[in-house]
């Protein structure tokens, strides 16, 4: 089934604040109604499976890796009508003009992603794709210190708050991430 109008929705929040498992469900709800759906993901999240979105509950779907954000639009299929994108905070803001092409389509463009990092400062292009989307949806994890809504990802090294200036983007490291509140998110400087 083809839409009538191409729309962009994000997906947004904290680490375990279930993006990934929203957009899933989004993305299988477009199966069952018989829409073509094709998932991408950044190459550099190889977590759980290389060619799968997987939530940290452990649901999956399939994906194909891409480096950058333009190869999305080669590797288009012609009769796909929804197209999802996991961790689109790690790509380069090329991220943008494909989701708008997307959508000018006529192409239902789903977007998950971190909207701040570690630091609690906008991620990538996340904040102009909320902007620009139909519809965000930002949810909320439980704070590992307090038990409230969290909308921040605490980093821990050796079990302390990662510094300021520590770098934004490890791929592959081995430090923790933890859901925190406003209060006790640390970011030592």
């Amino acid at each position: 089934m083809k839409h009538t109008h191409g729309s962009i929705e994000v997906v947004c929040g904290s680490m375990f604040s279930g993006k990934t498992d929203e957009l899933i469900r989004r993305l299988r709800r477009a199966v069952i109604a018989r829409q073509k759906v094709q998932v991408f993901k950044p190459s550099i999240d190889v977590r759980y499976a290389v060619e799968k979105v997987t939530s940290h509950a452990g649901s999956d779907f399939d994906a194909i890796p891409v480096e950058k954000a333009e190869k999305i639009l080669d590797l288009l299929e012609k009769d796909t009508t929804v197209v999802g994108v996991d961790e689109a905070q790690f790509f380069d803001n090329a991220i943008l003009d494909v989701v708008v092409k997307l959508a000018s389509k006529g192409i239902r463009v789903l977007v998950a992603g971190l909207d701040q990092d570690f630091r609690g400062e906008p991620f990538g292009p996340m904040p102009v794709l909320m902007a620009i989307a139909e519809r965000v949806d930002k949810l909320q994890a439980i704070c590992m210190v307090c038990g409230e809504p969290a909308s921040r990802t605490q980093r821990l090294v050796n079990g302390s708050p990662a510094r300021f200036d520590d770098p934004v983007v490890i791929v592959g490291a081995s430090e923790m991430y933890e859901a925190r509140c406003r209060k006790h998110h640390e970011v030592p400087r």
